[in-house]
């Protein structure tokens, strides 16, 4: 493989990449998130200009080994102390809607004969952190770039819709600045949509929303290693090797994480790792984007969407619910 291609696709992800993160400034637009902004604009690119073959390394450069070190630095902004102050209910609260989450989307998309694969990615962003978590969860089932496109125009599209109901509603619901932000947080896709579904109420709702949030974000790991299990098992990989060889960019997560609540990163050293794991994130999905057949989406997406739709107004509902009957 040539540096030359090598340097020119990654040059047109960072180029994308650096778009999305302008927009994602933008009043009402910062809403969709900066991932999901890089992923449309990939797909735009190759719609539009094209891709051609010599920038292909590149592109699946960023496309998988990028995305792995992102994924990486994005546990640095998880503090485990910060779920801890935020007491057991609110735990308790982001867990039970997870898990009830992962199994709902997962039954319908089984239900309407959605690909294994789609199903599994699109349950996770529902249920966890929209795009990240699907990245995330990824490689772990060696997914192709369409059934993760189809999963994150998903996500997207239902956490957008999502996020501007919410707005619209803060006025209307009986629920206090807190309770409003532990249901953003914990019913929510994207961590974009969290932040701006919770700012119509204030820095106490944004932050409360944050917490519950990553929450959610730290039970990526152990649903992830329940995920690789249980493909092993489907795949008999586990009966032979008696161990389950967890993919090192997990440890990584977690390893940036007990860092970060050790407090042993200095707080400069935070933002750089922050920023560099948005840069690495965008610079992935514009990889994907550019590699994306967009009637792939059409063709076999109507049903995961139905799925995924009933699933996030369950989740909805569920989130509502337990709202009144835990002591939030």
């Amino acid at each position: 493989m040539r540096s030359g291609s090598l340097w020119a696709g990654l040059g047109i992800t960072f180029l994308i990449a650096g778009i999305a993160y302008f927009l994602a400034n933008i009043p009402y637009v910062n809403i969709v998130g900066h991932l999901v902004i890089a992923i449309l604009l990939g797909v735009l690119w190759k719609s539009t200009i094209g891709v051609k073959a010599n920038v292909t390394p590149g592109i699946e450069y960023a496309s998988s080994r990028l995305l792995r070190v992102g994924i990486v630095l994005m546990g640095v902004r998880l503090d485990i102390l910060d779920i801890y102050h935020a007491g057991f209910s609110v735990f308790f609260y982001a867990f039970v809607l997870l898990v009830s989450t992962l199994v709902i989307v997962y039954w319908l998309c089984r239900l309407l004969r959605v690909d294994r694969t789609v199903s599994i990615l699109t349950a996770c962003g529902t249920a966890i952190c929209g795009a990240a978590a699907i990245l995330a969860v990824a490689p772990i089932l060696k997914s192709k770039e369409q059934s993760i496109g189809i999963s994150i125009a998903i996500i997207a599209l239902l956490g957008t819709t999502c996020t501007i109901f919410y707005t619209l509603l803060f006025s209307w619901l009986p629920l206090s600045v807190d309770q409003f932000g532990v249901f953003a947080g914990g019913t929510l896709h994207e961590v974009a949509h969290v932040v701006a579904a919770s700012s119509v109420g204030g820095e106490q709702a944004e932050n409360m929303a944050i917490v519950v949030k990553l929450t959610r974000v730290a039970l990526l790991v152990p649903v992830a290693l329940v995920i690789m299990y249980w493909v092993n098992k489907r795949n008999k990989v586990v009966e032979k090797r008696k161990t389950l060889a967890i993919p090192r960019f997990l440890l990584g997560f977690v390893g940036m994480s007990l860092l970060n609540t050790l407090g042993v990163i200095p707080e400069s050293m935070i933002k750089v790792c922050m920023i560099s794991s948005f840069l690495f994130l965008a610079m992935a999905m514009a990889g994907l984007g550019l590699k994306m057949e967009i009637g792939i989406l059409k063709r076999h997406g109507g049903n995961a969407l139905l799925a995924g739709l009933i699933g996030s107004i369950i989740l909805i509902l569920m989130g509502y619910s337990l709202i009144h009957l835990l002591p939030i």
